[in-house]
This record gives C-alpha cells, structure tokens and sequence, in this order.
C-alpha cells in the first residue's frame, strides 16, 4: 500500500547530489511532521494504533542513492522502479524511502519517492516529494527546525490510556467497528436527494465485473511502465469531440485496452467493456492548494467499441449522467465498502476490501492534474513526473497519469508476473493518443464535428460505424492489431 512518483531532472550547472538531496530534505522535512514519526500499535488491539515521534530518526537512512549502469536508459530506470516497489516499507521506522537515481542518459537524474499511503491520505496530507520542489531555480528559504523528538510512551502507558478511553466512553469500544460503515450512514442519510446513487452503487456491487487478464492472482514482485503525451493535443481533442480532458484520458485507456487484449489474442467483441473505478477531484476552487477531496466512478470501458471517436463519445456520455444522476454518492459507498476500513480493522478490511475490488472493478484510473509551470528541486529543472499508484488484490495493473508543464505523463504499477507485457501496453497507451489525435485532425480537415447526443450510449453495431466516410480509415485501424508493432518501452 505504499504510493510513489518518478520525477526526471535536468541538474543545474553546478551539479546536484546526494549531499544536496539531503540537506533540502533536512530543510524541509519541518513542513511534514508525519515523516518523522512512526506507528506505534497498541498491545492487545484495544485501541486504534497511535504515531509517535522516532527517537532515533535518522534522515539518511530514508533517502538513499542508486545508479543506473550504462547507457542510462529509461527502460533501465523503469526496471529498478518495479524492483523497489517490490519490496515492502520498514514498519519500524517512518514509512517512507526517497531515492536519488544518478546516471541517466543525457546527463539527467531521477528521485523516486515511496510513502505508505496512511502517510498521505487525509484532508491536509503532504508528500516529502512536494516541500522539496520550488517554483524557482532558486531554492526558497524555510524557518530553521529546532525539532525534538517527544518521549515515546510505554506500552503500559498506551494500555492505560486506552483502557481510560473505554471507561469514559464505552462507546468508543464498538467506534472502530461503526467506524467500517460510517461512509455508508453518510451516503445514506442523503438518500432523498441520491436514491438514483446508491441504488446504483448496490446494483454495481451485485453484478460482478467483466472477465479480464487484467484480475489475476499477484505477488510482491512489480513491473513499471510508461507513457508520454502532450496536454495541448488532449485538449484538441476535446475541443473537437466535446466532454472534459478526464473524457479524453479515458477514452486513450479503453483504446490502448482494446489494442492490448488484441496483442494477446483475447477475444474482443463490439460489446466488450472493462470496468474502471475512476477517483475525481471534487475540491472546489475556494479550498486552497492542500487537501484531498476525492469521488470515483465506477464506468464501463467500451473496448469493443472500433471507432475511437464513439468511445470518446460514450464515455462523455456516462461521466456526465454519473455527476448529473447522483452516482457519485453510490460510487462513494463502493469504496467505503471496498477497503477504506478504520485502522484498527487495516489488515482485515484491507483483505475483504480487495476481494470485493475484484468482484467490483477491472483496474483503477487516476487523474492528478499538475502545475502547468516549470518546478525545480535544489536548482534543478523537473522535466517529467510519473505517479505509482499501489495494487488492490486481485489487480494486476494500474494506471495513473500526472500533468505538469504541458505534458502527460502515465505510469502503470504492474503484476511482475501477471503483467510480463506492462510495456506493450504502455506503447498501446501512446498509440491510442495517436489514434484519437488522428481521427480528432481528420474530423476538422472533412468540416465534421460531430455532435453529442444521448443515444450514443447504447453501443453503435459495426455497420453504423462504418458507415460514417470521415471515419472509415480510423475505424479500420482501430479493429486491427495496434497500427505500430510494440518494439521496447516507450521513451519519456
């Protein structure tokens, strides 16, 4: 369960180290208190686990140094990201690792960040990855740290404490249990205004996911890929086509899902769909910079579907019924039921959770938007960052995608086993881009915008789409195998 990001940079002309890396962390980690402390567990389970600070918290223990051997490639970088995402973080100590890769070709560097996701999931969580980075060559100056660590209480203290908490409240016995359903109780006290939702959440659960190779048993062992677009050509898209950005992402993965399966000779029929569990950001744009405020939809990917413009189409079509239908209350009650279980149930609700996320949902598809301005960590210029996004059980990749600056940037969390292919289907991802692109371009040349209209939902037979003269070309590629023969990894 711990998440991560790959960031390229270009160093600064006076070089950037390991040393360098260290001291900007030391300087900063002030700002993320948490990454300091460690999970101290309450003997007997009585009561929630607790942090405390690390008494013997030593920095460089947490950021450490790497190099790829020659030429540097990126293939190269990605293989030793899936070998460090392998390996689970120390419980002992604050669940967090940074790496400084050195030796990249061009001259660049990378930093990977990993963080157990208890870390970073909460209304004001911050990642170590983003207090290190500025938005000026020049590093900004931070108040000094005089920080201490507090004296860590015994287990007989903890016991104490805990038992206090149940004679004054004997309530909060069965709290951690309530706590399991809370999200429930919440979506349902609305079910005036979102019946539609969570009768739709109820119907989602009940009828299980399509079959795919993308549900599988997995191990600890990870692979990475990735793939590069650029936002300018997703927003073209989007300007021909209608729907959101979002729409348009979506629409690239069912494309490269679609051309994937074809790779490993898996029947794809015009009814064919894989099933997404998407989080959205529904933070408003009074709520500042910080903050997690995060829905997710549950939407049917239309792989069996040729054209790529029609998928673009559908899926509009269902992410706007979902917000305009309530959905999101009843997708919301899926996650509460799908392993966002109080700590004190983690291990427990973490195994039923996944099961379910298997019966649920195909993979998960996350969008972050970034910064659309150059960042810079100790001088050095960010040229790329790609999000690792941890696996459910019973999932064997999934996908997560960053803008900044411009660009693009997906980065698939595999199955080291379940998922040997995770770079085809990083370069069907590039070709799916292409594709939407292509057809987007050919639309605007033949005058054709085409509208958006309800009755796209039902899936359109092959005949009608055929039938359309601006998209025969594209039609054609798209039922075939991936227009380019996957050759290696893609390059950033």
């Amino acid at each position: 369960m711990h998440v991560g990001s790959v960031a390229i940079f270009q160093p600064p002309e006076d070089g950037f180290d390991y040393d360098r890396l260290v001291s900007l962390i030391k300087g900063r980690i002030a700002l993320v208190p948490r990454f300091r402390q460690r999970v101290r567990w309450v003997p007997g389970g009585l009561a929630n686990p607790i942090w405390v600070d690390d008494e013997s918290f030593d920095v460089t223990y947490h950021v450490r140094r790497s190099a790829l051997p020659k030429p540097g490639t990126e293939a190269q970088l990605r293989d030793l990201v899936g070998r460090i995402m392998s390996r689970p973080l120390d419980r002992s100590r604050p669940l967090w690792e940074m790496y400084l890769v050195e030796g990249l070709e061009g001259g660049r560097f990378a930093i990977l960040s990993k963080t157990h996701h208890a870390m970073v999931d909460g209304v004001t969580a911050v990642d170590i990855g983003q207090v290190i980075l500025d938005m000026n060559p020049e590093p900004r100056t931070v108040a000094s740290d005089e920080w201490r660590p507090s004296r860590e209480p015994t287990g007989v203290e903890i016991m104490a404490d805990a038992v206090g908490d149940l004679v004054k409240s004997p309530a909060a016995a069965v709290d951690t249990v309530r706590g399991g359903i809370a999200d429930l109780h919440r979506t349902a006290s609305a079910v005036g205004k979102h019946a539609i939702g969570i009768a739709s959440a109820a119907m989602t659960v009940a009828r299980p996911s399509p079959t795919s190779p993308l549900n599988a048993e997995i191990g600890e062992q990870r692979r990475y890929g990735s793939a590069n677009a650029k936002l300018a050509e997703l927003k073209e898209i989007r300007r021909a086509h209608g729907g959101t950005v979002n729409d348009v992402v979506l629409a690239i993965t069912a494309g490269a899902l679609r051309s994937w399966l074809m790779t490993r000779g898996e029947s794809v029929g015009s009814r064919a769909t894989i099933r997404a569990m998407v989080p959205v950001s529904v933070r408003g744009d009074g709520e500042g910079r910080g903050g997690n405020r995060v829905a997710a939809f549950i939407v049917d990917l239309p792989v069996g579907e040729p054209d790529p413009v029609v998928r673009l189409q559908r899926i509009s079509y269902d992410m706007a019924q979902h917000k305009e239908s309530g959905q999101m209350m009843g997708a919301e009650a899926i996650v509460a039921i799908a392993g966002f279980a109080p700590p004190t149930l983690h291990a427990l609700g973490a195994r039923v959770g996944s099961d379910l996320s298997k019966r649920v949902y195909n993979l998960v598809i996350t969008n972050v938007p970034g910064p659309q301005f150059p960042l810079y960590a100790g001088g050095a210029l960010m040229l790329a960052a790609y999000p690792v996004v941890p696996l459910a059980k019973g999932q064997a990749v999934s996908i997560g995608l960053t803008s900044y600056n411009g660009g693009v940037y997906f980065g698939l969390n595999a199955d080291r086993d379940a998922m040997p292919d995770v770079d085809i289907l990083a370069q069907c991802l590039q070709d799916a881009t292409e594709e939407l692109s292509d057809a987007s371009h050919s639309s605007r040349r033949a005058g054709n915008r085409r509208p958006r209209v309800p009755t796209v939902k039902a899936a359109p037979t092959k005949k009608a789409s055929a039938g359309k003269p601006a998209k025969k070309t594209s039609t054609k590629r798209a039922a075939t195998t991936p227009r380019k023969k996957p050759t290696g990894p893609a390059k950033a």
